[in-house]
Order: structure tokens, then sequence, then C-alpha cells
């Protein structure tokens, strides 16, 4: 029964063969069926010895598999089977590639006359006959901000031929990329190791005839380009037009020889060697007494810490700190990291160099002392204690003008900002663009006043106190704004720069009065403000809500900004750190007179993460004191390690921390909602109600309109001050907004992606 049921199947297509073809073939069918029914009996019936046969055969080929597998591996490949199977061998056992140390030569060049140019097309001919890559390149032609970091990455070694012009200026083609170089080298925002894994030697075309700027801009350069932790792969070379004091008899021959020394050294990098001396180097100094003798011989004792004194006509360094940043000038630094290399730009190292300045100070004051106590016993005030009185000293006045300032007078200043140079360039504007409608090219950032009532931790622009001697409010704006033009002239040309934006940025259209210090404490800061609105200028004054009085009396401005970076008594005493023994009913009375102001307010809270962001109710206790119309929360920006802050990394909060803070709080605010963003300065802005209109926000300015206002105003001599932020608000675009797809970047501009990431300078 069993054996008729699997038939079945075969039974059935025979019959249907037999249907469809019988009446033809009817003896031939029967004859397939009979046979195919007896073989698959067959089958049937020995299945069993089938089974075991198959079994057999697959295990004697897995066998076989096994012994040949591993006879491979044991017995060495013959020769000639090497040779036939090579390409498939390597495909499994990839061969480790020749290391390439040094892929070629960038030579910049900066040159008045032509001798730096000829010199750098010399050195190409003969790097090309070492088999290197060579590219030379003006210097005119070249854009470090763009470009620079990304040498940092590559195998080639930079050489820079760099000739010092009048007064120890950079040439006109070398201007730009010297100007930049500078304010790289001491500019938090772009760190001190922004070039770190950037190998370079630079060469000087001088004159030694100019004992005060010989060889000054390749000095600067060395030093900037090392402060950055850029390694040197060769002493820094330096030819002389004097013939009379020329080392090799003139500056041909000083290229020559140094040109010689250069491609040995190439020589060597090429084949891996890493270091020339013993190795045991620190700070960039180096220990042997052989390379200590040949320094001595070729640059002489004072070379070393005379020079960095010289990298401004502007400027000069107190020669201890000339000796931290400077001291390895001529030392041959290898392609690795030094140990302690770039240390010397550490806030630590920083305070170092202020203790030595401070000492120095105690001296001067030393000699001085028993006229300040006669003077005071007399109560008398003598011309020099008059002097003494300012608040820039001169040390503190060579640390400012390193660092970009301008210094005006004896209390004020004026940089040109980061978002200013990056709009001139159409790389985007600050978020004062994005939430207010600012032209950040157009934009000066000022302060009358560097003294400030508070230590915040967050704050890298420490500064004097109060007791100072006064300038006018006319010489505080002149010269602000002609030292603002100054900066935005030095962008002629530069690479990137739009021709319409430079004419633009000449003309001087905003003003935010949050440079440094605190501006409300300069006492003519009426008659400043006063001063702005009749040049059609605005005015973004910025304050740490110490000063109640000084609030409620000041004049219109354009917007008015308290500083809220923190919430409660304590936490306000850990970041703001106060040097008034009543802050906190200061900070409280600041926030009740904002409230009472009728134009633009604001609110600017600094995250802290660990520090403040877990205060929302008592930040919205604070929002309901003020009243504010406006409400920027930023995520706090890191300035690097310092003695007077002992912030990290780790206290910076990312972006989406940003908004869900922002988020959670806006819940807490019936009357607020959020309005606009701006991703790349981590900032976000709630704005009141009253600015959205028919469902659409209107956080920006009318600043044609509120100078018209503040003209009515001032000539009504205050009566006409009815006016509030409601008559001079203007539309949000579209791109501005929270959730748009730009995240704040206006859409005219070009958004430029530093390729090196992990380079913070996003600033404020």
């Amino acid at each position: 029964m069993f054996t008729t049921l699997r038939m079945l199947p075969l039974t059935l297509l025979a019959d249907t063969f037999s249907h469809a073809f019988g009446a033809e073939f009817p003896s031939n069918l029967d004859n397939v069926r009979r046979y195919t029914e007896s073989y698959v009996l067959a089958l049937w019936h020995n299945r069993l010895y089938i089974y075991t046969a198959a079994a057999v055969v697959v295990g004697i080929w897995f066998a076989l598999n096994l012994v040949l597998k591993k006879k491979k591996v044991v017995t060495p490949v013959s020769p000639w089977r090497y040779q036939t199977t090579e390409t498939e061998e390597k495909k499994k056992y990839p061969v480790k590639e020749k290391v390439e140390h040094v892929s070629g030569l960038k030579i910049f060049y900066g040159s008045q006359t032509g001798t730096a140019k000829g010199f750098a097309k010399e050195l190409a001919e003969d790097i090309k006959n070492l088999g290197l890559i060579s590219e030379v390149i003006d210097l005119k032609d070249y854009d470090p901000d763009d470009r620079l970091s990304d040498e940092c990455t590559s195998k080639a070694v930079c050489v820079f031929l760099l000739a010092t012009y009048t007064d120890g200026k950079p040439t006109e083609t070398a201007e730009w990329f010297c100007k930049w170089l500078e304010e790289a080298s001491t500019d938090f925002r772009y760190g001190k190791t922004y070039l770190k894994g950037l190998r370079y030697t630079v060469f000087g075309l001088g004159d030694s005839v100019y004992t005060d700027h010989y060889n000054t801009v390749a000095k600067c350069v060395d030093k900037w380009l090392w402060m950055l932790s850029a390694s040197r792969v060769l002493t820094r070379g330096e030819g002389d037009n004097n013939v009379a004091k020329s080392r090799h008899g003139s500056v041909q021959a000083d290229f020559q020889a140094w040109k010689g020394r250069l491609l040995t050294r190439l020589q060597a990098l090429a084949r891996g060697e890493k270091k020339k001396c013993s190795g045991q180097c620190k700070n960039g100094t180096c220990k042997s007494k052989k390379k200590k003798k040949q320094q001595q011989q070729q640059s002489g004792a004072g070379d070393v810490a005379g020079d960095a004194g010289k990298c401004s006509s502007e400027q000069k360094q107190h020669s201890s700190e000339e000796e931290l940043v400077e001291s390895s000038s001529d030392a041959e630094s290898s392609g690795e990291e030094e140990p302690g290399h770039g240390s010397v730009i550490d806030m630590e190292d920083l305070g170092n160099v202020m203790n030595r300045i401070k000492k120095v100070k105690k001296k001067e004051d030393g000699e001085d002392g028993q006229k300040v106590k006669l003077s005071k016993m007399s109560n008398g005030k003598t011309p020099e204690e008059e002097e003494r009185r300012e608040m820039i000293t001169p040390a503190l006045r060579d640390a400012l003008t390193k660092q970009g300032y301008k210094l005006i007078g004896s209390h004020s200043g004026v940089k040109l900002c980061r978002w200013t140079k990056s709009m001139l360039r159409g790389r985007g504007g600050c978020y004062k663009h994005t939430f207010y409608g600012i032209e950040s090219h157009r934009c000066m950032e000022a302060t009358p006043s560097l003294a400030c009532a508070n230590k915040c931790v967050f704050c890298w622009r420490h500064t004097p106190n109060p007791g100072w001697k006064m300038d006018p409010a006319e010489k505080i704006l002149l010269e602000a704004v002609e030292n603002h033009q100054s900066m935005i002239k030095q962008f002629r040309g530069v690479p990137g720069v739009r021709p319409e934006r430079f004419e633009e940025g000449l003309a001087v259209k905003h003003c935010a009065l949050s440079l440094v210090g605190e501006p409300i404490m300069y006492p003519e800061i009426n008659a400043f403000l006063r001063l702005l609105h009749q040049q059609r200028i605005s005015s973004f004054l910025v304050t740490n809500a110490q000063f109640p009085d000084e609030i409620r009396n000041l004049v219109p401005v354009t917007q008015l900004y308290v500083s809220v970076d923190a919430s409660t008594k304590d936490s306000l005493k850990r970041i703001d750190r106060p040097l008034f023994k009543d802050f906190w009913q200061r900070f409280l009375d600041s926030l009740r007179a904002l409230g009472e102001k009728q134009q633009r307010t604001v609110y600017r809270l600094t995250l802290v993460k660990a520090w403040n962001v877990d205060e929302l109710k008592a930040y919205s206790d604070l929002i309901a004191l003020g009243q504010p119309d406006f409400i920027e929360v930023k995520g706090v920006t890191y300035c690097g390690e310092s003695s007077a802050s002992n912030l990290t990394m780790a206290n910076v909060p990312w972006h989406e921390e940003v908004i869900y803070f922002v988020q959670q709080l806006a819940n807490l605010l019936p009357d607020y909602d959020i309005a606009c963003e701006h991703e790349h300065s981590n900032c976000l802005l709630l704005a009141h109600h009253k600015f959205k209109v028919d469902g659409e926000w209107w956080t920006w300015i009318d600043y044609e309109r509120f100078q018209e206002l503040i003209q009515a105003h001032e000539e009504s001599g205050g009566a006409a001050s009815t006016f509030s932020a409601a008559d001079y608000m203007a539309k949000t675009p579209s791109w501005a907004l929270f959730g748009a797809s730009e995240r704040g970047f206006d859409p005219l501009d070009t958004r430029f992606q530093r390729k090196n990431k992990a380079k913070d300078i996003s600033g404020c």
C-alpha cells in the first residue's frame, strides 16, 4: 500500500503523457512507464546503500581538504609557485608599504624687490634635483585661514622666505599673512596647538644697517609659528644685505649656506631621521654643548632673546617674556612633538610672565614710594601720581596690544571682531546678525572702560578696576572709529574679501559696547552714546548688573543688555566673582531698573555645565523681575586653562543641551517662546510674545526708524521719550527662525567648514 502511494505521482504523469500522445506512441509510452517504475523502485529499495556511499564521499572530501590546508601552512612555497601566485598572495596578505616621511616642499615667499622670489625658484630647482616635489607660493595669493592648517596633516615641509621692509614691517605681499599669523598666535579660539604637525623653517632677508629692524619679519613669523605648536626642521636663516656684516659676504651667500644645510636636513628627514641632536631638548632648547657652541657662533649671544621684542614697531615686550617664547629661535626642532612643546603659551606660563612684570612694577613703585606717601599726607596730587593712576600701565598695554586691541587714551579700547572678518569674506555673521539684523562687517566692537566690577570665571580679559583718570567722550569715539577703519583697511586685497562689503565696512553702522570691562562705569557714558547716535551708529550696550543707578540714568540705547550668568546668590558669587560685598542686592536692583526701560532690553544667559544649568525655576523668577524683551541663552566658550579659573571643556554644553535647557525654560515662561537660533555660536533667542505679530516674529531692528526716533528725542530735550521697542522692530527672515534648516546661517553667504574641526574658534 505504501509503495503504491509513493508511485502514484509517476503513474499520474505517465497517464498524462498517455492521453496526450497515446494515439501516436502507445507502445513506446508503455515501455517508458514500466522502465521508470522499475528504476524508481530499485532506488527506493537500495536507498540505505546510496546514503552510506554519499556520506563516505563527503567524509573523504572533508579529510582531504584538512590535510591539504595543513600541508600548505607548514611546507614553504617554491619560487616558481610564488611567482605565479604573487598577486593573489598580496591581496590576502598585504605587504606593508614604504612610509613616506617627506612628500616635498612648499616654498612661501614675501618679496618687495624680487630677491626672495628668486631664492624661492632657485630652491625649487634644487629640490627637484633631489627627486622631491616643490611648490612656490606667493603669500599675496595665499589664504592662511583656509589653507595653513591643512599643512598639519600633509607630509610637506613649509619654507618661508621673508623680506623685512620699511620700519621692520613685512612686504606688501606678506602683510596679510603676518597679520593673520600674529593674531592667531594670541587668540585663544585657535588654541596653542592649532598648527601642531606643521613642519617649517624660515629664512629672512634683511639689512643689519637698520639694527632696530634687522630681519624682524622672519623672527616674528618663526616665533608665531612655534607658538602655535608648529615644529622647526631647521634653524632660522638670516640673510644680510650689509656686506660688511654678512656672515658669508652677501645675502646671496648667506642663502646658499643656509640652503645647503636645508637640503642636508631634508635628505635626513626623507630617510626617516627624526632628531639631529641628542634628543635631550626641552621647550625647543637643545642641551647639547656642541649645539650651544654652534648657536653662539652663528647667532650671537643676544640673538635669541633680543629679537622677540621687535615683532611690531608698535610693540615692545619684556625680556622675561621674550625668553619664554623665543628661547628656541635658533634651536633645531624635530618632526615629532617635543616634551613640553608649546607650553610657553599656557596660562600658567603667562602667569609667570605677569609675576615678573609685577616684580618690575613693585621695584618701580618702590623708587617713588616716598613721593607717594608724601603726596597722600599733604592731600595733594603730583603729575607723576596722576600718570601712575592711568588704568593702562605699560605692561598691560603691551599685553592687550599683543592680543589685537587698539588702545585709546588711558581706559578705552577697540578690537576687530572675528565675525566682522567673517562677513567681509561672505562667510556669515554673528548671532546678532541672525537675531537682530546687525551687519557684522559694519559693527565696531569697543569699550570706553576696560575696568570691570566682576572677575567672571569664563572671562579671559581681566583688567584693572576703578581708580583712573578720565578721557573725553569725543576723543574716545574719534579714535575708536579711526582705529576700526584702520583695521578694516588691512583687508584690502585679502583673498576672499568681497569688494562691496569692504567699502561698506569702512562706514561704521553699529557699535557693540561689550568688548571688555564694564562700559557703564565710564562717567560720560551718556555723552558717548549721544555721539554715537549723532553719527547714526546704533548702540548695543552690555552691563554686568552691578550699577542700578547708572542703568536708570542711562539715555535710550538701541538695545540694552544685562549679563545674567547665574540665578542664585551663591552661584553668582562662584561664577562672576563680583568685587562688591552687596553684589546680590545690586544685581536685583539692576534687573528692576532694566524693567523700567521702554526701549529694547535683553537678558544674556551664559550656560556653564555643572555650574548653573539646573537653576531653571530661579532663572524664571529673575526674568519675571526684569521682564526683558529678549533672552539670549549661550553655551560658555572655553578660553583655555587658567590659574584664574578652573573651568574645563567638560563645562561647555553641547548645542543640543542648550536647546533642551531653553525649551525647559520656555515651559516656565508663559509670555516667551523660542524665536531664533544661531548654531555656530551655540546660542538661542527667547522673545516676548509682543514681538510676534500675526503669528510671525519681528525680532529684527529697523535701524533707520530708531535713528529718527532718537533724533526726535534729543531735539525735544528728552521730552519725547515715549517711544518703545515696538516702534522700531522689523520682521525676522525665515532662515533666522528656530527650526529652520539654515540653523541661523544667512543663505546669502557661503558657509566655511573648517577641515580641522577639533580646533574650536567659535567665539562670540
